[in-house]
């Protein structure tokens, strides 16, 4: 018997009913969030940095799927890629032979990682960190890994371990001996790696909560410590690597900083075939790999599936063809100079910061008396409102997709597709420039939706 599927039509029987399937069969407080702030749009398709609506009308995205879009979406080297390998019928995950993708996909994602020597494939970027906390710990024997304030590693149980947001981590101990240490304090490393029981520190280079990058020299002096104590240093690359912060690394944005193992993941799977990869130091892996017994003690069973390293490997010919790198630089420098320029502007935009096409966008209290009025009964009833405030128009009015960068932060964080240009900057800054207009103008739709999400706000509490 032939089995019929027919996805197409599918779709378009069923397709309309997503939010009520959503519902009822998965995380059912996600539609209510985003009926809650308007964002539930039908989008019918996608391509390059651009969404379409079922009206036809285009929308831009500057959030990337959480940067996982960093060459937008179906990019045409990615879905070709991804077309020839399934159309070769590989003889793939067998678990014993050496298929040649994977091999070649670590030898091209090294040769951007000129310290580093070996590759381990997983799924994600969760696993990617997995991957470098067990690997720290078993080459130094020490059980501790020391993490920094506000950061985001990813939220399986050992990577939880290393979040520094209590709202993630709330509930769900016991997790593993880890401690924080705030971004940028030496002296509060120093103090941890006295104690001798400390295998590794890992860092972001940006924190993607907040944006707040490590202050110059830290990583350098840390790595320094860490070493001087027989532990390691470990990159977190999964939001900035691959050409975000507008080097291949954001930790190469500093000299002389050379990570232990490195972890990358999102934009590496084009936006279709989730992968995470750890980079590490021969000795580590030989270490942890240290006899044929041993040959999976650390394994994954998608790890180096076909399609997953073929896309990986048309989107760092990509990045290296169409000079994605440099335009990251570029670009980013152009939208973050120009927002920038506004804070004098505007008394409610307090900083604008960031690196490359990953850019923070601060709010902070305003000086005059009836906008500070306002902005403190926000506060009163959850910190974050003003800047969700700011996304809710920029969507409904502008048609430009952006979101907060973290719970209960007045931060909107932009990282869109890292092929977008100056078109697309000028279309945010006016669609800014007109939102922050409304903000300061005392009145209007904005401050209304604002009483909203107080009402809700008080409501959930």
């Amino acid at each position: 018997m032939t089995t019929e599927f027919d996805l197409g039509h599918l779709l378009a029987e069923r397709g309309a009913e997503r939010y009520e399937l959503h519902s009822k069969y998965l995380n059912h407080q996600l539609p209510r969030m985003l009926h809650t702030i308007g964002f539930d749009k039908v989008y019918e398709r996608a391509e390059g940095a651009y969404f379409w609506d079922a009206d036809g009308d285009d929308h831009l995205d500057m959030l990337a799927g959480f940067g996982v879009m960093g060459l937008g979406r179906h990019h045409p080297v990615v879905r070709k890629a991804l077309h020839d390998v399934l159309d070769a019928q590989l003889a793939d995950l067998t678990r014993f032979d050496c298929q040649p993708l994977p091999g070649l996909l670590a030898e091209k994602l090294l040769a951007h990682s000129p310290h580093l020597d070996r590759v381990f494939f997983g799924n994600s970027g969760t696993e990617a960190v997995e991957t470098a906390l067990k690997f720290a710990r078993f080459v130094t024997g020490k059980p501790r890994i020391l993490y920094c304030d506000h950061a985001f590693h990813g939220l399986t149980t050992g990577s939880l371990s290393v979040n520094g947001e209590s709202g993630f981590r709330d509930g769900f101990a016991p997790l593993l001996p880890d401690t924080a240490v705030p971004l940028g304090d030496l002296d509060a490393l120093a103090r941890e790696l006295k104690k001798g029981d400390v295998a590794a520190l890992i860092v972001e280079p940006i924190q993607g909560k907040g944006v707040h990058e490590a202050p110059p020299g830290y990583l350098r002096a840390a790595q320094e410590l860490l070493h001087q104590h027989k532990a390691l240093l470990i990159a977190d690359e999964v939001q900035t690597g691959l050409g975000r912060t507008g080097d291949f690394y954001a930790y190469q944005h500093e000299d002389g900083v050379e990570p232990d193992l490195v972890c990358v993941a999102k934009a590496l799977s084009g936006g279709y075939v989730p992968v995470g990869a750890t980079l590490g130091k021969d000795w580590i892996f030989k270490k942890v790999y240290s006899s044929m017994d041993r040959v999976l003690v650390h394994s994954a069973s998608f790890g180096s599936n076909a399609q997953a390293m073929a896309a990986g490997l048309a989107v760092l010919s990509v990045i290296e063809d169409e000079q994605i790198v440099a335009n990251a630089r570029a670009t980013g420098e152009q939208l973050r100079s120009r927002l920038a320029a506004l804070t004098d502007k505007y008394e409610l935009l307090a900083d604008v910061r960031g690196r490359g096409l990953m850019i923070g966008i601060e709010f902070g209290r305003p000086d005059s008396l009836k906008l500070r009025s306002r902005w403190t009964m926000l506060q009163a009833a959850r910190k974050g409102l003003f800047a969700q405030m700011v996304v809710v128009p920029l969507l409904r009015r502008h048609r430009i997709l952006t979101q907060v960068s973290g719970d209960h932060l007045e931060v909107i964080k932009l990282i869109p597709p890292l092929i977008i240009g100056e078109r697309e900057v000028d279309r945010f800054v006016d669609a800014f420039t007109d939102v922050m207009d409304d903000a300061h103008s005392g009145g209007g739709l904005m401050w209304d939706f604002g009483k909203t999400l107080i009402k809700q706000a008080v409501a959930n509490r």
